[in-house]
């Protein structure tokens, strides 16, 4: 019962907001709140320069922004907790109504002067057969590199595991050994230090970045207008 009430006073936060949102819409305020729920790959490069666009329009506009695995941010729609979820390969879609999807295929991250780099491509058995950091299991890029190795009768034995993509990406630099990440979560720093590489699709299948929201949920309107820019920007990543 307790769980149900909560469910409720949620439910009904989010339409208050939403209404305030509308009035102070219409007003020509542009005020409001969006919450969103994101997979860490989001947070170096794409997200922040999303939420800046759009502050520079509406800078009455404020955000949450709560780091989650693939299953947490699911239960952050489910919930009301977050009012939008962009996420790499949410584990159900249950009550998860899909917004816009890039594919995002799995990369290498490693030193510029490591062997495999000098390779335009990669096949999973290279990746394993040299020393690996990895994230942990409840990682979509985790998910896609087990199943994958699972195919081919190998393991993802990595000899640093981390929930940490920030670790994997700096840490590469501290050792001669390779990490992974998606391509929305990588940038050339312009040093020329790291290298980035895809894993042929031949072997790990691209997987999805899922922007959605709860299936039948009425968004705020700040939240509504910040999901159509980052649906656009999606769009263009996955064309560019």
């Amino acid at each position: 019962a307790g769980e149900l009430l909560l469910h409720h006073y949620r439910a009904m936060l989010s339409d208050l907001s939403r209404v305030q949102g509308q009035v102070a819409d219409l007003s020509g305020e542009r005020r409001g709140h969006v919450s969103i729920a994101c997979s860490q790959a989001l947070l170096p490069y794409f997200l922040p320069e999303q939420i800046a666009r759009y502050r520079a329009e509406h800078p009455g506009v404020t955000f949450s922004v709560n780091v989650r695995d693939r299953a947490q941010a699911e239960q952050e729609l489910a919930s009301y907790a977050s009012d939008l979820a962009l996420v790499f390969e949410p584990v159900y879609l249950v009550d998860f109504e899909v917004i816009q999807i890039v594919p995002q295929p799995v990369n290498v991250v490693m030193r510029a002067s490591h062997p495999l780099a000098r390779k335009k491509e990669l096949r999973l058995r290279d990746c394993l057969d040299v020393p690996h950091v990895a994230p942990t299991t409840k990682y979509g890029v985790r998910h896609l590199l087990d199943f994958a190795a699972r195919r081919g009768v190998r393991r993802v034995a990595p000899v640093i595991e981390t929930e940490s993509f920030e670790l994997i990406r700096h840490y590469v630099l501290h050792e001669n050994l390779i990490g992974f990440q998606i391509p929305i979560g990588l940038r050339d720093t312009g040093d020329g230090a790291l290298a980035f590489r895809t894993i042929s699709e031949r072997d790990v299948p691209a997987g999805n970045l899922i922007l959605g929201q709860m299936r039948g949920r009425t968004l705020p309107v700040a939240s509504a207008r910040f999901a159509m820019q980052v649906a656009n920007a999606l769009k263009a990543h996955g064309e560019g």
